[in-house]
């Protein structure tokens, strides 16, 4: 019996998309990573269902995307609806900014992150 849903592909390519994030996700891991003493747990480059978020906070139900060029195209604009129809199905809200907005803004994006997340966020840090 598999220990879960997700294809052996897709596991395998999200195992590669950790090893090589981009600038703009290496900051935006960084950011998140300064929440962890709020209580939020994201991980990067997880599979759900046959897609791979960039973070997810799974208990949450909270997705984050940092989005290259590639998703300016018409591909990238229909892959990416059909992604995020996908996801809400799941009950999963979706946080998207731009490369841009991630490496030239990052204050606004991290005020931006930690308003999404107020309800989830403990506001007494934890040791």
């Amino acid at each position: 019996m598999p220990h879960s849903n997700i294809d052996p592909k897709t596991r395998t390519r999200a195992r590669r998309l950790r090893r090589e994030l981009t600038k703009a996700e290496a900051a935006m891991w960084n950011m998140l990573r300064d929440l962890r003493p709020l209580g939020a747990r994201f991980r990067r480059e997880t599979p759900i269902g046959p897609y791979i978020a960039d973070f997810a906070w799974l208990s949450a139900r909270v997705v984050i995307e940092v989005d290259g060029d590639s998703h300016e195209t018409d591909h990238g604009r229909r892959h990416d609806a059909r992604r995020d129809v996908f996801m809400h199905s799941e009950g999963f809200t979706i946080l998207r900014f731009d490369n841009r907005q991630v490496l030239d803004g990052p204050d606004y994006v991290a005020i931006e992150i930690e308003n999404h997340l107020a309800a989830f966020l403990n506001r007494e840090p934890t040791p």
